[in-house]
């Protein structure tokens, strides 16, 4: 292992094309996914000659194939349950198919046990990304840290040994290895990874630092205040596991009605076979009807009238930059009735920009000057607030002018010589400290308005006198006013903002979108209890946010949409959607396509039990002759799978565009 303190980091670009590379290699390293497109594969191979009229020996065996590919190890993990007493309904569709080989509808069979070795497949890929994406989590916080002992020297060890009330040295540009408290030192730690503030934050003596954020320009001196596994870092992995096993009770109660209808299938195919066997009936008749059963019955309509919208929808969603990672997703969009924003990254942008400027009297500059001043001085910066500044003033085609003697001091701010006159940029509380006079008290006035309405505010003086007070603040999106109305509309209550930023910008925001309560100043732990607090008042709560620490509240929500552009990887995995584009106007329109498509699935159950119910009874109380019983089985899967279909067109999503659910 390398000594050094932290490894550097790849840009984020590169770290994201790597591991979509990595995962894509890994998806056929499982085996439900290997089998699953072996049994796929072969079925298409066989399907072209039987339809031609080929030879039953060229076709059979390719069909045997799938049925050894997708059926083997449910089948093999149907019969262990049984040992438990657990039937199992993937055993259920492996006798199904195998039922309707014995009566000479192969194709039948094979194609149920593509349907089930296919959705087993996405599942366990699905499950494996998750855990892979927790597990990487660990690694935003260094391999090892620079620990000072008694004597005052340096040794490096393992974060994993730092020990509550050591003392660790954190230089320039390195991450921090444990959550603490600094001791000496300045310097911005930009922690947007565990808080989600937009800017670097300013720390100095006795200010909370965590683990895995990164610092800036100045050295600190941090004593650890909890262990390893205490961190904040870590305990955001602890709550995505916790969270999305809180899950599990839906999926118990789908096995439920599974194994009921299982067991009761069973039942009757083994009653039509045996009790007219003890009448003396003949064994070829008496397996032919119940094998016809198991045919009418088996649930081919019943997957076809759920699948065909759902995956429409999803498709349809994938083409106007919303990825819906699963039907059960699509599905549970539709049923939120409550929304939870995050601010930074998913209302706003992420980037901060200049949106005032405040002259003070007696200077004898107008804005443009002061803005000319400022960013000559932060043009060498590399803070965002500088940036944003220089950005201002190009934008307005001011000249940033060449300074001489620059020099950036951590947690104050910056300072140059321009023309002589020595010009500082930074934190009004640093630069007015020792101050007096009439134009030092309209500065203070100046920022105290400032930060009154959600700005940062930044002092800008000459020769140390204040010449003027910039407001800086996250830009909004343009479409997030309109997204959170047309939220409140489909929900039925305005959503709900939570955000580790400050509660003034929090609340300003709010108030341009259109948003009453707010949450602010966030810990992720805090949003999951938000989220939670919700869903025990019996709501059904959509989760929106992009960054590590809205991962665990996106695990706990009913639903969770992660903003795709600037989203964490963890975030990305840990959501149930998507929205690639970043276009925030989608999440109202998939929620409003989910809604369609719900009561597509509906209409579609209805047909599919109509026909399933007439064909079984037919069959039970009359005699249904094989043909009709495959046509009609086979009628009913057609009808859904076109219903369902027409979720693929752009009008449904245009429809759900302007709010029309119809």
């Amino acid at each position: 292992m390398s000594s050094t303190l932290t490894r550097p980091a790849p840009p984020a670009g590169t770290v994201r094309d790597a591991l979509t590379s990595g995962r894509r290699s890994r998806v056929f390293a499982l085996p439900e996914a290997r089998w699953a497109a072996a049994a796929l594969v072969s079925f298409l191979v066989a399907l072209p000659p039987q339809l031609l009229g080929a030879s039953a020996w060229v076709w059979g065996p390719l069909y045997a194939l799938t049925y050894v590919c997708g059926g083997w190890e449910p089948g093999w993990a149907g019969l262990k349950a049984l040992k438990d007493k657990t039937l199992d309904v993937d055993l259920l569709m492996v006798v199904a198919a195998l039922g309707a080989a014995a009566i000479g509808q192969v194709l039948d069979g094979a194609l149920l046990i593509v349907i089930f070795a296919t959705s087993g497949a996405l599942e366990a890929v699905a499950t494996a990304r998750t855990a892979d994406s927790v597990r990487g989590l660990l690694d935003l916080a260094p391999d090892t840290a620079t620990r000072l002992t008694g004597d005052g020297t340096e040794e490096t060890v393992p974060t994993e040994r730092l020990s509550v009330g050591d003392v660790i040295q954190i230089r320039p540009g390195e991450r921090i290895g444990a959550d603490g408290r600094v001791l000496e030192g300045a310097s911005e730690v930009d922690q947007a990874t565990v808080t989600g503030e937009p800017l670097p934050v300013a720390k100095q003596a006795g200010d909370e630092v965590f683990a895995g954020t990164l610092n800036g320009t100045g050295a600190l001196r941090v004593r650890v205040a909890r262990d390893a596994s205490e961190s904040v870092i870590a305990r955001i992995v602890a709550m995505v596991e916790e969270a999305s096993a809180t899950k599990a009770p839906t999926q118990l109660f789908i096995e439920k009605i599974e194994q009921r209808y299982s067991a009761g299938m069973v039942a009757i195919t083994l009653a039509l076979f045996v009790l007219p066997l003890l009448f003396g009936a003949d064994v070829r008749p008496t397996l032919l009807r119940a094998m016809t059963f198991m045919i009418v019955a088996s649930p081919c309509a019943v997957v076809l009238a759920t699948m065909p919208p759902l995956l429409s929808a999803i498709a349809n969603a994938g083409r106007h930059g919303v990825l819906v990672k699963s039907a059960v997703v699509m599905e549970r969009l539709g049923q939120v009735d409550a929304v939870a924003l995050d601010k930074t990254g998913t209302l706003t942008r992420g980037a901060p920009r200049l949106t005032d400027i405040r002259t003070l009297a007696g200077s004898g500059l107008d804005a443009e000057d002061v803005l000319a001043l400022a960013a000559a001085a932060e043009h060498p910066s590399e803070h965002a607030l500088g940036r944003a500044v220089v950005e201002a003033a190009r934008a307005r085609g001011v000249d940033v002018a060449v300074v001489t003697g620059f020099t950036s001091t951590p947690g104050l701010g910056v300072s140059a010589t321009l023309g002589g006159a020595k010009i500082a940029v930074g934190a009004p509380a640093r630069l007015l400290y020792g101050l007096a006079g009439p134009r030092a008290a309209d500065a203070a006035g100046a920022v105290t308005a400032l930060e009154t309405e959600g700005r940062t505010a930044v002092l800008v003086t000459r020769d140390a006198e204040p010449v003027g007070v910039l407001g800086i603040a996250d830009r909004p999106r343009p479409d997030a006013a309109g997204t959170v109305a047309a939220l409140t509309a489909l929900a039925g209550t305005a959503p709900v903002l939570l955000t580790g930023d400050n509660p003034r910008a929090a609340h300003r925001l709010a108030a341009e979108v259109g948003i009453t309560d707010v949450r602010a100043g966030l810990l992720p732990q805090d949003k999951v209890t938000a989220v939670r607090e919700l869903q025990a008042a019996g709501r059904r709560v959509l989760m929106v946010g992009d960054g590590v620490n809205d991962a665990p509240a996106l695990a706990a929500a009913h639903t969770g949409i992660a903003m795709g552009r600037a989203g964490s990887d963890l975030a990305l995995e840990t959501a149930d959607a998507v929205v690639v584009r970043d276009e925030l106007a989608a999440i109202p329109a998939v929620v409003a396509l989910s809604r369609r498509t719900r009561r597509l699935v509906v209409q579609n159950l209805v047909i599919a039990a109509v026909f399933i119910t007439g064909l079984v009874v037919w069959d039970l109380a009359g005699h249904l002759p094989l043909p009709l019983g495959v046509a009609g089985h086979e009628g009913s899967t057609v009808i859904v799978g076109l219903n369902g279909l027409r979720l693929l067109r752009t009008a449904a999503w245009r429809r759900a565009r302007i709010g029309d659910e119809r």
